[in-house]
Parts: structure tokens; sequence; C-alpha cells
């Protein structure tokens, strides 16, 4: 069971957007895309065949996903566990004990 999923809520905790909250949009791996963050700017050709223009364009790349924690309804991060309630395994948050949807 994965303890970050698509749709969460995260912190980033290092590097240079630390502190800063965003939706999970995808996972890759060991990697996670945030929405809005991690930004860089990316050279893109125009393409006819696609119906986009050239130009420069903000995209948001993957970060460790070590380097992301859930919030929790205080707005801190926290640690996430495992744990198992009436036969399913469900996630909860270690700093205030409240388990996670699904």
């Amino acid at each position: 069971m994965k303890k970050i999923r698509t749709g969460d809520e995260v912190i980033v905790t290092a590097g240079k957007d630390k502190g800063k909250r965003g939706n999970v949009l995808a996972i890759d791996g060991d990697t996670v895309t945030i929405e809005g963050l991690n930004l860089v700017k990316k050279h893109v050709k125009p393409n006819p065949m696609k119906g986009t223009t050239g130009g420069v364009e903000s995209k948001s790349m993957p970060l460790h996903i070590s380097n992301v924690s859930l919030v929790d309804a205080n707005g801190k991060a926290s640690r996430v566990g495992i744990k198992v309630e009436e036969g399913k395994k469900v996630r909860f948050l270690k700093t205030t004990g409240a388990t996670l949807s699904a």
C-alpha cells in the first residue's frame, strides 16, 4: 500500500519549493508530480499537426517522494502509518491519528 496517493494534499519538506503545498497529480515509482510546484521553463517547437504554437511554457517536474509529506488538519507535515481496521488496511496520520479515506 502506497502512503502517498494521487489527489492527496502534500507539503514540500526539502528543495527550492520547501513549505509550499499542492495536490499530487501523478506518481511514477519514487517520484511525485505536484500541481503548480517545481516549475521549469520548457522551450516548445510549434507543431501544426497538433495545433500547438511554439514558445516558452512552464511545466511541473517530478520531485522525489521522500521530499514531500501529507498535510494534517493543522496544516503541518505529517508522516503516514498503516493499520488494520475491520479487516482492511487504512492509512492514518501520525500527528493527529486521523484515518484517511480509502
